[in-house]
């Protein structure tokens, strides 16, 4: 607790511990997961390019592997701290659950701001970072991903830095790639799409169907644009969008090519440049325009007590994480607003990670084509299994939202698991 806030971690394991009562696991259950099974703290020492050493600190944590390889990303963040990574871990546990993948949770940071690195630093901290994690990562142990400040480049470093190490190429330790070592070309647009997907799903179950609803993005990042993209390919119009620099409105329907030419010749943001619509510099504004879905896909806490009442879409997917606060998620949920939780809107990522895992073990690949086919399909089917059990609990209990409903999914998996192991 700092200045009277509770922290990230904290507010994960108060999820937690409520998930393990909705679900009525023994709480024991909670014991365990409250705390990972491993910590690595490292130094790495980088030299920069006006050859001065700086030493950085960075971190490792295996949070549960009931299920499998620990999986998760690596972010590289002047914010992030072991407490925080501890409770991503968490998270990475409880999405790969949901999400039916053979995995437990994971997570990795170092702390630093990539921004201010040139690229040689930068590959020189990434090979670093690699080379201390060495000894706990492996392709069936735990394998690490791209997070906030992060790429597909960085793990390139990573995977090369760490098949050196071994004599030999190990492709599967890191996903996300290149797809010229070994990734795979969906991976770009993964989450992106299983948002979309999420919005279309979930649109079809409670708002009547997909085709003309009226859809509000928030980020236009690699996230937020392919949730875009995709939900205008799916049927949907897409007449708000946002990043950092404003807010465009457009109740015909953004021109989503144009703004995302504009977005790229601004170096990534600039979408208060796109020539079109009614524009405004706040980028909060595209949360409260007259719209069937939105989908916030910027950062954690858009959507607050003091202005959710602005809030007037019906359908809330997360394609951030923690874009909605507690406080805020019961005042939508008691106004009869759906929300689809980050840890399963936004899995799409992740679940493309463990395909290329799949295609590296076995040094095979699917096309492009197959791929999608095969992320949609995992996609449909966990969106679907999560609505019929919200549709279940929520019959039994009043109150219930649909993100108690996921943790308690994913908690029952950890927990089965550890049960047949003889853990519990």
């Amino acid at each position: 607790m700092v200045s009277g806030r509770v922290s990230y971690l904290e507010w994960m394991l108060q999820v937690l511990k409520e998930s393990v009562e909705l679900g009525g696991f023994p709480e024991e259950v909670y014991h365990i997961l409250s705390k990972p099974e491993r910590v690595l703290m490292v130094s790495i020492p980088v030299k920069m390019d006006n050859g001065k050493l700086v030493v950085f600190e960075g971190y490792r944590v295996q949070h549960n592997s009931a299920l499998g390889p620990y999986k998760g990303g690596i972010r590289f963040s002047p914010e992030v701290d072991l407490e925080t990574d501890i409770a991503l871990a968490l998270g990475m546990t409880l999405k790969n659950a949901l999400n039916g993948l053979p995995y437990g949770g994971g997570k990795g940071a170092v702390k630093v701001d990539p921004l201010k690195l040139s690229p040689g630093e930068l590959e020189r901290l990434s090979r670093g970072y690699a080379r201390a994690i060495a000894p706990l990562i492996g392709d069936v142990i735990d394998i690490p991903a791209p997070d906030v400040g992060t790429n597909p480049q960085i793990m390139a470093w990573m995977v090369d830095e760490y098949s050196r190490i071994k004599g030999y190429n190990v492709p599967a330790v890191f996903t996300a790639k290149p797809p010229e070592l070994w990734g795979n070309p969906a991976r770009i647009y993964a989450t992106g799409f299983g948002v979309a997907i999420a919005a279309k799903i979930a649109a079809e179950k409670y708002l009547g169907g997909f085709e003309g609803l009226r859809v509000c993005v928030q980020g236009y990042g690699n996230v937020g644009r392919w949730a875009a993209y995709y939900s205008k390919y799916f049927g949907a119009k897409v007449i708000g969008v946002a990043d950092i620099t404003g807010s465009v409105y457009d109740p015909e329907g953004v021109d989503l090519d144009l703004a995302r030419k504009v977005v790229d010749e601004h170096g990534g943001v600039g979408i208060i440049y796109y020539p079109k619509g009614q524009k405004t510099e706040d980028p909060s504004a595209v949360l409260y325009f007259d719209c069937d879905i939105l989908i916030p896909a910027a950062v954690e806490n858009v959507i607050r007590e003091d202005n959710v009442n602005k809030v007037r879409a019906k359908l809330i997917v997360e394609g951030a994480n923690g874009p909605t606060t507690a406080g805020a998620e019961k005042i939508l949920s008691d106004k009869g607003v759906v929300i689809v939780p980050d840890i399963a809107a936004n899995a799409g990522g992740v679940i493309m990670s463990y395909l290329e895992w799949v295609e590296n073990l076995q040094w095979y690949w699917w096309d492009e084509e197959e791929t999608r086919r095969r992320l949609q399909s995992i996609i449909e089917n966990n969106i679907k299994r999560l609505i019929s059990r919200y549709e279940t609990m929520k019959s039994e209990k009043k109150g219930v939202t649909m993100r108690q409903v996921a943790f308690v999914l994913a908690v029952e998996r950890i927990y089965k698991a550890m049960k047949v192991r003889g853990w519990l």
